[in-house]
């Protein structure tokens, strides 16, 4: 059991997948949900600091070499995208908006991208990271819901 809740976690930590996919992974894996819902936090707020801090500046930077510059490029616009975004959208508070960018599980609205956002930005360490915490929870319990919802059907169907 001990290793499926690592993949739990570690699953989380991806990129785009995130807990978006740990959570329903954890649901057909038939782990008790609650757990799987704490480990795949933790799993995707590990990464915020890092990416806060140094994602930016890895970007620019890796941005104009030879073999990894069309990623790097492509995950700085992403960012920027996310950060304009937010911008537009922030007429209730960047706060906010971050927290319902990052909570609403959409493709490419996760963790990552909006601290990527956050630090494009500019915004306060300590703001990011608790609107980043809280649309990881609304997102995590919308995935919860939604994993139960599909997992409670196809067992209607097969069953």
């Amino acid at each position: 059991m001990l290793k499926k809740y690592l993949w739990i976690f570690l699953i989380s930590m991806v990129p785009i997948i995130e807990l978006r996919g740990a959570i329903p992974y954890a649901r057909g894996m038939g782990l008790p949900m609650l757990n799987a819902y704490i480990i795949a936090i933790i799993g995707n707020m590990i990464p915020v600091p890092f990416i806060y801090f140094f994602a930016r500046k890895v970007l620019e930077w890796g941005a104009d070499k030879p073999l990894i510059g069309g990623l790097f490029s492509w995950c700085l616009k992403k960012g920027e995208k996310g950060g304009r975004k937010l911008q537009a959208s922030a007429g209730r508070g960047l706060f906010v908006a971050l927290l319902l960018f990052v909570g609403i599980p959409l493709p490419g609205t996760g963790a990552w991208t909006g601290t990527l956002a956050a630090s494009i930005l500019k915004m306060d360490f300590k703001s990011s990271v608790l609107a980043v915490m809280g649309g990881v929870l609304l997102a995590g319990i919308i995935m919860w819901c939604v994993s139960e919802g599909a997992f409670g059907a196809l067992g209607m169907l097969l069953g």
